[in-house]
């Protein structure tokens, strides 16, 4: 089939696109290529460059090497990779076994519990409300009490737990999950129920594996949420080893932190080697879930386009 020749507005239009779309794509992709070529370059010259960054400045790997030195880069890693796992798999299950209650036809109060569970995501309790929820549920407590008794060999207390059980089910995605099991024809759920199939059979064999573009956009949307997560940890965790990862980012960022990591270097060279240490260790905290993401990127349009067409 021969293809159609444009006109020359047509032609003129495309170009334009072209060249529109490459600008802001360079301009999106650039501060992160700037992160990039910061922290394999050489302090001392990276320091002393006041212009663009287009290249790594004498390639080096010291700032990445100096950022595993830090104590709590590991220890951060490994807690946020527990919360994010653990997190996102209870907060899907709990999210999905709602949606399904909620896609339900003929459910008992199903408009007064979706106009409650609604009216959450615009008006919530706040900070305060949240913090007595976590430590009346045990989830919090200082390490030592006025009474003088110590409480750290009680694990649950001062725990990533409390990093995940209070934000367990987000209102959005809830939505966005109902509004994919809504779409699925009701004719497979009446056949399924001729067969003897209960709810738990008719959830898990039929609705999820039909739901797979929403499920993937829930789980990137709670990877997502869980990864980048700093505030809660703050608030509820004490306990400098269970810090995670973006808690422990932003003490070498905001506090300048760097102190573990430069020791052994010349004085006048440490602040050019804490600089390029700060863009390493953003490296290695996007790193991952910027790995993550082309595998759901196929789902995500079509998992959105469900809860905002049947939404």
């Amino acid at each position: 089939m021969a293809l159609k020749k444009m006109t020359k507005g047509e032609l003129v239009f495309q170009i334009f696109n072209i060249v529109l779309l490459s600008l802001l794509m360079l301009i999106a992709l650039y501060p992160l290529l700037y992160v990039i070529f910061a922290s394999f370059s050489d302090p001392s010259r990276f320091l002393a460059n006041s212009g663009a960054l287009i290249a790594p400045l004498g390639f080096t790997t010291a700032a990445y090497e100096r950022a595993f030195v830090h104590p709590q880069l590991v220890s951060g890693f490994l807690n946020t990779l527990f919360i994010v796992v653990v997190g996102t798999t209870l907060s899907v299950i709990v999210t999905a076994l709602g949606a399904y209650f909620l896609s339900r036809k003929n459910v008992l109060w199903k408009k007064p519990i979706s106009f409650l569970i609604v009216f959450t995501m615009f008006f919530s309790g706040g900070l305060i409300p949240l913090y007595f929820v976590v430590r009346d549920f045990g989830l919090y407590l200082p390490t030592i009490q006025s009474t003088g008794i110590v409480f750290k060999k009680f694990t649950i207390f001062n725990s990533l737990w409390a990093l995940i059980l209070p934000t367990l089910v987000s209102t959005y995605n809830l939505i966005v999950l109902r509004s994919g099991f809504e779409s699925i024809p009701d004719s497979l759920e009446e056949s399924a129920r001729i067969d003897g199939a209960g709810h738990m059979t008719i959830l898990f064999k039929i609705v999820l594996p039909l739901a797979k573009a929403s499920i993937a956009v829930i789980v990137l949307y709670y990877g997502v949420s869980i990864w980048n997560g700093w505030f809660n940890a703050s608030i509820f965790i004490q306990d400098s080893s269970k810090y995670p990862l973006q808690l422990v980012l932003r003490q070498i960022l905001l506090i300048n932190d760097t102190s573990s990591m430069t020791s052994g270097v010349d004085s006048g060279d440490q602040l050019a080697i804490s600089e390029t240490i700060k863009y390493a260790v953003i490296v290695l905290a996007t790193l991952p879930i910027i790995c993550v993401y082309p595998f759901l990127q196929k789902y995500f349009v079509k998992g959105v386009m469900v809860g905002a067409v049947k939404g």
